[in-house]
């Protein structure tokens, strides 16, 4: 059963505070969760105002199932987010 996975670096240059942040951060990953079904967690730069680093990972019978979710889920974000832009993203299946 593959397991996929996808780091997904984010910048949100209007954001002036942590706040402001974890506002945004919080919206879209309720949001992957509840559109995708896919375990989503802010992993890195927890302190920095204009970044933030999401791990995605879902689990599904078939790798290109799996991929397609996970990309299917980072469209749907860049078009969302308005107040963030995904500056970069790896995917891994396992």
């Amino acid at each position: 059963m593959p397991i996929g996975s996808a780091l997904v670096e984010l910048d949100i240059p209007a954001s002036s505070s942590l706040k402001d942040k974890r506002r945004v951060v919080k919206s879209a990953t309720a949001r992957l969760r509840q559109r995708y079904n896919l375990a989503v967690t802010e992993v890195g730069a927890l302190d920095e105002w204009h970044r933030a680093t999401l791990m995605l990972v879902t689990v599904a019978n078939d790798a290109g199932h799996v991929h397609a979710q996970l990309e299917k889920a980072l469209d749907s974000l860049q078009t969302w987010r308005l107040d963030c832009i995904v500056a970069a993203y790896e995917i891994e299946i396992w």
